[in-house]
């Protein structure tokens, strides 16, 4: 649809024409400015009160966020991406046109570079007492207004947006008029730092592997599918990094991690975006108990490193992230909560039934597991606020995952919980090639084609692992669900840049 200029806009349009009526380029190709506002408040601080406070020269840049005219003087408040500072034009001091365009041509939202020497007003705030200005880009769009209100001493913001679903669909605006929503992307990226720092340090090698796959494998979720032209061959958008970097054991890579995007063709809601960043990894010579340990560990350095503390706040409920945490197995953890136990239900069929009995719902055709699975979803994971580790998985819905020795019936699989989210998933990891083979046969049998639990057998893999695999711990994490817990947030599209979200009905 073709830009319709709103009268504001149209407003907005009429004062970039006089500025290139008057000579002015409102784009200009460069900027000259020397500091940061944090580095020129830092600098005129350290010089406070002695000859060189008052010389602190600077030339400023950022987006004009407020500006009051008072006539003869305008202030004005400009935002960097370190901070936001005062600028301070007197007529006089400053040239009389270069005033006057300032007054009548300068909106909100617009980035301008001013120069000056920093001093501080009678009011006490530090300021750039400005002696010349340039544009560097004129706004033509209004910034939605933030609204703001002083409470019990306290400056509360509020959304600039109505329509919550519109932060997400223009994120640019959402980040020039929030700085919190810009805090939280920030803390996305220290926590990924911090992810990598803590794997690398502990001898795990950052790998990449392929995101267009000749066959999907290593989760349940259906995938995306593309074309190659020139190959003539029909490829999945990866679902899970597993497969490819349990074959770097293979090759002699012992500790392996991958930081990157899978794609699963499925539901959106508060916890699923159809992308999203994961982490796994994989070490050799490690079993689900290692995974733990580590687990704890590198959840309480991550804590550490973002918040000075393993101890977190998430929407009211303190969390402890320092081990050990607990451990209970899924049987118990169904037994405790739901007050069902599934061992004595030994069949699809039987099982469905005590948990219609007991209202609960059950999909038409589902497994064995894949009804255990529902149980936790429906009847545990909203408990387990403090972090636990839910273990012992049936084998018919975790078929890359070594048995319980004895146990026909289940994996030494764990997922971990924490504040009522499933945060990751990992196993004492199979590395028997004829076992592997049966099971996914089995799994051809169970499901129908087309089913997310459904998982195509990768000849590839079992060729890989019939050179020999050693007996590893794997893990996998998402790294958005990590993001959300940091900084208490409730659903995924806040923690992504770009959320995937529906077509507007025009």
């Amino acid at each position: 649809m073709a830009w319709e200029p709103t009268p504001l806009e149209e407003q907005r349009l009429a004062k970039l024409a006089r500025l290139q009526e008057a000579g002015i380029d409102p784009y200009p190709l460069r900027s000259a400015r020397s500091h940061t506002v944090a580095a020129a408040v830092a600098a005129f601080e350290a010089a406070e009160g002695t000859p060189a406070g008052d010389e602190i020269a600077v030339t400023l840049t950022g987006r004009v966020v407020s500006m009051r005219d008072m006539g003869r003087t305008i202030f004005t408040h400009v935002e960097d991406g370190t901070g936001r500072v005062q600028l301070f034009l007197r007529r006089g001091e400053v040239d009389e046109e270069a005033h006057l365009n300032f007054r009548k041509l300068v909106d909100l939202g617009d980035f301008v570079e001013a120069r000056g020497k920093m001093f501080r007003t009678r009011m006490g705030e530090v300021s750039l007492h400005t002696e010349g200005w340039r544009m560097l880009s004129k706004a033509l769009s209004p910034l939605p207004l933030v609204k703001e209100r002083e409470v019990d001493g306290h400056l509360e913001r509020y959304s600039a947006f109505a329509d919550q679903e519109e932060r997400y669909r223009q994120r640019y605006a959402d980040l020039a008029v929030n700085p919190e929503v810009r805090a939280v992307f920030r803390t996305r990226a220290r926590l990924l730092r911090a992810m990598r720092r803590f794997m690398d340090e502990n001898d795990f090698l950052e790998v990449e592997t392929p995101i267009m796959q000749p066959l999907y494998g290593g989760a349940a979720a259906r995938p995306f599918t593309t074309y190659h032209n020139q190959l003539k061959q029909e490829l999945y958008l990866r679902i899970s990094f597993e497969l490819y970097l349990k074959r770097l054991l293979v090759g002699g890579l012992e500790r392996v991690y991958e930081i990157g995007r899978d794609f699963r063709n499925e539901g959106v809601d508060a916890t699923h975006n159809p992308e999203f960043t994961q982490m796994e990894f994989y070490a050799a010579y490690w079993d689900y108990h290692d995974v733990m340990d580590f687990t704890e560990r590198m959840l309480a350095y991550l804590a550490e490193d973002l918040h000075g503390s393993t101890t977190i706040s998430y929407q009211g409920e303190t969390i402890n992230l320092a081990g050990p945490w607990q451990r209970m197995t899924l049987r118990e953890a169904i037994m405790q909560f739901a007050e069902i136990d599934y061992l004595a239900h030994p069949t699809a069929e039987s099982l469905a039934a005590a948990i219609q009995a007991m209202g609960g719902h059950t999909p038409a055709g589902a497994s064995w597991g894949k009804l255990i699975d529902g149980l936790l979803g429906d009847f545990v994971q909203p408990h387990l606020i403090q972090p636990t580790f839910v273990t012992e998985y049936p084998r018919d819905i975790s078929p890359l995952a070594k048995r319980i020795p004895g146990d026909p019936r289940h994996v030494e699989r764990f997922e971990f919980f924490i504040a009522g989210m499933e945060m990751g998933n990992a196993f004492s990891e199979l590395n028997d090639p004829l076992d592997q083979q049966a099971r996914f046969e089995e799994m051809q049998r169970l499901y129908k084609p087309g089913e997310d639990e459904a998982h195509p057998i990768d000849e590839d893999y079992l060729r890989a692992m019939r050179y020999g695999m050693p007996p590893n711990g794997g893990f996998g994490t998402g790294v958005d669900r990590l993001v959300m817990l940091f900084t208490d947030r409730t659903t995924i599209r806040e923690v992504l840049l770009f959320p995937h979200l529906r077509e507007r009905e025009h």
